[in-house]
């Protein structure tokens, strides 16, 4: 079945791996990232929009999705993780450039969605268990994806014909992992909580972008079967 599907931070990672396995199945994808979203070939609208830059995000929504009016399933995607250091010593201003990222360029979208008549079937939020178990030194990562969790649930009050859920992905082998293992910037004796993520490349703990995002696709219909606004880790499904 034919489905339209938008994505966030699509250029690279899970993001990128979703928008390329929904158009191997021959869906619309219609996309925005920091870097845009090169190579692929399909039905694919893309646009290049840093999400921290909020006042770019509305003329990049008008223009990408000015006929769309039904979208089988949002994935907010795109998150930065910020630096690993204690939060005492996180200024205020570094936490606020997190969230700008990973919450408040989310409720433009939405905003924009629903404020446009965009009927959308399912909400997909890319979350992380440190929204409910936060580890030391990932403050404003923690601090960012507990309060999307809790947008989340509120969206799914304000909007209760569209399905909404906080996703947990598990360990995925990205960027972010990348910069987690680099000893030059993150020291495990500070911060003993990075050594499991460092053990787990190259196990089935950490899996690709690839093998992710077919994953979530042939669970999304599955989602839909938990309370909307539910936070849900996938490696318990």
């Amino acid at each position: 079945m034919h489905k339209t599907v938008f994505i966030t931070g699509n250029s690279s990672g899970l993001g990128r791996a979703l928008s390329e396995r929904a158009l191997e199945l021959g869906w619309s994808v219609y996309g925005l990232s920091r870097r845009g979203c090169y190579g692929l070939s399909g039905d694919l609208h893309d646009i290049q929009c840093d999400l921290a830059e909020h006042s770019k995000i509305t003329p990049a929504l008008e223009t990408m999705l000015l006929n769309v009016k039904h979208i089988d399933c949002v994935f907010l995607n795109a998150g930065v993780l910020g630096e690993i250091r204690e939060l005492s010593q996180t200024p205020v201003e570094s936490i606020t450039k997190v969230m700008d990222v990973n919450v408040w360029a989310n409720k433009i979208i939405l905003d924009w969605l629903f404020n446009n008549d965009v009927h959308v079937e399912q909400t997909v939020a890319i979350s992380s268990g440190v929204a409910v178990n936060p580890y030391r030194g990932w403050g404003a990562y923690s601090l960012s994806k507990g309060l999307f969790k809790e947008l989340i649930q509120l969206y799914a009050m304000d909007f209760p014909e569209t399905h909404f859920v906080s996703l947990v992905p598990g360990l995925v082998d990205t960027a972010m992992q990348a910069y987690l293992r680099d000893e030059s910037i993150v020291s495990v004796e500070d911060f003993p909580s990075v050594q499991k993520f460092r053990d787990a490349r190259g196990t089935d703990k950490m899996q690709t972008p690839t093998d992710v995002a077919e994953l979530i696709l042939k669970l999304v219909p599955k989602l839909r079967d938990f309370t909307s606004g539910s936070f849900v880790d996938i490696r318990k499904l």
